[in-house]
């Protein structure tokens, strides 16, 4: 507890709620300008104005975080009828909406990303006890069971595990997965509210499945399982997608059985950064660099991991980083601000600034809450 008070003190000295870099609830705020149109939709720039399942599904979780109903509905009611077919209930959403090759705007990949499916169901649940909403609960614990249906795999070598989607990545006697898509915490709490799915199974196979996605210390993005049970090298670099995982596990209560374990597979990133002040960007399979500096978002991610590790210096270097990139005109961080980074700084900064945090069965605590 001391610790964490001197963390939490840190990180308010860091990033001061006036005359600098803003507080959580002004980031989120800024955020929305920047990143939202007035559908409720958040809008990556950098990508042709598109919107992915994940956006829209990591803003209705920082919208209930700060307490926002009237965009958590706004997120949820484009996402229902833009992505889902106007029923979230029985439809997993569409990964990928925009602007199509015949000058409309609409859905470009039918396919859906267990990972935002993973983060909507979980927070539509959340938000059903939050703001004791009944209409939340019923579509979170709907979207849950097609999870479960159409995206939770039996992977011979590994056990139950949640596919990245329902098509594309089981080929002949390979199964690609991506360890970032499975948050811990999450699938802890999916198994306390619905005890009848797949959910203890995949939660007990989450630390095999980063185990052996970080076969030097640093995750990769995507991993191969044969059914011969032979794991094939890990088939692309760690970058934007890997460094979630640092984050998750930095987020996970420090009594979840796992979680010595999972930080214990993630040393790689730690080992370096005690002599790289900046995270890198893409780590080859083999724990070699390709790409030496990470962009801001990715120190962001890194705070929780820091602080899990109670590794003090790691922390003060992240938080620096984080403070000299942010932006009193926009109000958020670099210059011009990333989608992808806001949504990373969103999460680190949040938990570190205990604006939310997980129970050893993942259940969301927020301070709203609790005030």
């Amino acid at each position: 507890m001391r610790l964490k008070s001197i963390l939490t003190l840190c990180l308010t000295a860091v990033i001061p709620t006036s005359g600098g870099a803003q507080d959580w609830q002004s980031l989120w705020e800024s955020y929305v300008t920047g990143f939202m149109d007035n559908q409720v939709r958040v809008i990556d720039h950098d990508a042709g104005d598109r919107t992915t399942s994940e956006g829209q599904a990591y803003g209705m979780f920082f919208a209930l975080v700060a307490n926002d109903r009237s965009h958590f509905d706004g997120l949820l009611h484009w996402t229902e009828h833009n992505l889902a077919a106007g029923d979230l209930s029985a439809n997993l959403p569409a990964w990928l909406w925009g602007h199509g090759k015949n000058n409309q705007w609409g859905v470009l990949d039918k396919n859906s990303a267990s990972d935002a499916d993973i983060w909507m169901a979980y927070t539509l649940l959340e938000a059903g006890k939050a703001w004791n909403e009944p209409r939340y609960t019923k579509i979170g614990s709907a979207l849950a069971h097609n999870i479960a249906a159409e995206e939770v795999v039996q992977v011979p070598g590994l056990g139950m595990m949640v596919a990245p989607g329902p098509s594309g990545f089981q080929h002949g006697n390979s199964n690609r997965l991506n360890a970032s898509y499975v948050p811990l915490q999450l699938i802890l709490r999916l198994d306390q509210l619905i005890p009848d799915g797949p959910w203890g199974k995949v939660a007990a196979n989450v630390p095999a499945l980063v185990n052996d996605s970080a076969p030097r210390g640093f995750v990769s993005d995507w991993t191969e399982f044969k059914t011969d049970a032979t794991l094939h090298a890990a088939l692309t670099i760690g970058s934007y997608d890997a460094i979630r995982v640092y984050l998750w596990a930095g987020m996970l209560d420090n009594s979840v059985k796992d979680r010595d374990t999972l930080l214990k597979s993630l040393s790689g990133m730690a080992n370096y950064l005690h002599t790289n002040a900046i995270p890198p960007a893409k780590v080859r399979p083999d724990g070699s660099i390709e790409d030496p500096k990470g962009p801001v978002g990715f120190s962001a991610a890194l705070i929780p991991y820091a602080e899990a590790l109670h590794d003090e210096q790691i922390q003060s270097q992240q938080m620096s980083r984080v403070k000299s990139e942010f932006k009193p005109q926009t109000g958020l961080f670099g210059a011009p601000p990333r989608y992808y980074d806001q949504n990373l700084a969103l999460f680190g900064l949040g938990f570190s600034q205990h604006q939310f945090w997980f129970d050893s069965q993942g259940a969301l605590k927020l301070k709203w809450k609790t005030d």
